[in-house]
This record gives structure tokens, C-alpha cells and sequence, in this order.
């Protein structure tokens, strides 16, 4: 069973940063696809980035230019470094990965930007 542990969450103040980090019980790199979801208040929830294991890293709209995701083979974590955050980033995110037809998930974790 694929565990996934995400950490890094917390407050920050508009503009401010955060990084959240996904540490995968497997090597990152037998998975096709890392991915970072996140899920606002009063929407469904909706992808942030993608990172496959060939090809290129994909981002939402909203994130395109703010956020980078990552992945460290050596330590199998796949994070999330996240700038110029608005109360609008506010919600859950959650790492995924993808084995097979099979999805595995993290608990998610809280971001909160407020003034």
C-alpha cells in the first residue's frame, strides 16, 4: 500500500510563500504521474500540478507562474513551493500519485492567506 504524507501547510499573509512537501513511502519515480490537487471552499477540487515521470510538468491556470512542483528521487518527496499567495489559495491541498489504474492520496493539508 502506497502511503503519502503531506507537510509544510500553515498561515501566511497575502503575498507571502509557502512550501509544502509529499513524502511517498515508494520511490517517486515508479509512479506515471505526481500530482498536487487542492480543494477550496465551495468548489470541488481541482488540480494544481501535475508532474509526469517523462515529459513536462503541467499547472493550472491559476497557478502558472506562482507555483512549482518538484520531486527528490533520493528523499521521495514531491513538493510544492507556492509564491505570491492570495486568500483565494486558501483551502486542503492534497498530494496524489498514479500506479497503474490506481490513484493514491495524502490527508491533505490546510493553507490559510488572510491579512
Amino acid at each position: 500500500q502506497v502511503q503519502l504524507v503531506e507537510s509544510g501547510g500553515g498561515f501566511v499573509r497575502p503575498g507571502g510563500s509557502l512550501r509544502l512537501s509529499c513524502t511517498v513511502s515508494q520511490n517517486v519515480f515508479s509512479f506515471e504521474t505526481l500530482e498536487w490537487h487542492r480543494q477550496t471552499p465551495g468548489k470541488q477540487r481541482e488540480l494544481v500540478a501535475s508532474y509526469p515521470r517523462w515529459g513536462s510538468r503541467r499547472y493550472a491556470e491559476f497557478a502558472e507562474g506562482r507555483f512549482l512542483i518538484s520531486r527528490d528521487i533520493t528523499l521521495n518527496t514531491v513538493d510544492l513551493q507556492m509564491n505570491s499567495l492570495q486568500p483565494g489559495d486558501s483551502g486542503v491541498y492534497y498530494c496524489s500519485v498514479r500506479l497503474g489504474t490506481s490513484d493514491y492520496w495524502g490527508q491533505g493539508i490546510q493553507v490559510t492567506v488572510s491579512s
